[in-house]
């Protein structure tokens, strides 16, 4: 495994802690934004590990995380549609006012399982210590 995608990594599962927290003093919003950070950042870690590049735009990253797992049997089928799904959490936390621009807290739950799951599943697709991965 590269250095910087072992920092992606590492990032990832501090956003996760994070994100815990927040869900537990009821920053739902916020949870779930840091839900989707996290899955973000593991996105980048596996694009850093197999194209030595980093994507600052949320949408080339879902495009070429989504390029990089379409037909990998490795990678479970639901956790492929987390990001974009997720980013929608994103920018309710961020731009959302009004009726309808709040996170629940079950959704801020829910984007936490799922992003521990996404973090999780993008780690054992990184070779490390030898092993094989892309």
């Amino acid at each position: 495994m590269k250095p910087e995608t072992a920092l992606f990594l590492e990032k990832s599962r501090e956003l996760l802690d994070q994100a815990e927290t927040m869900l537990g003093v009821g920053l739902n919003e916020a949870a779930g934004r840091t839900a989707y950070l996290a899955g973000f950042h593991a996105a980048q870690g596996l694009i850093f590990e197999t194209a030595g590049r980093v994507f600052k735009r949320h949408s080339t990253v879902q495009a070429e995380f989504g390029r990089l797992v379409k037909d990998d049997p490795r990678f479970d089928v639901a956790l492929r549609t987390f990001l974009p799904r997720t980013y929608n959490l994103k920018s309710i936390a961020d731009y959302g006012t009004g009726p309808g621009s709040h996170v629940s807290r079950e959704s801020a739950r829910d984007a936490i399982q799922t992003a521990r799951r996404f973090v999780r599943s993008v780690t054992l697709l990184v070779p490390s210590n030898g092993q094989e991965g892309y």
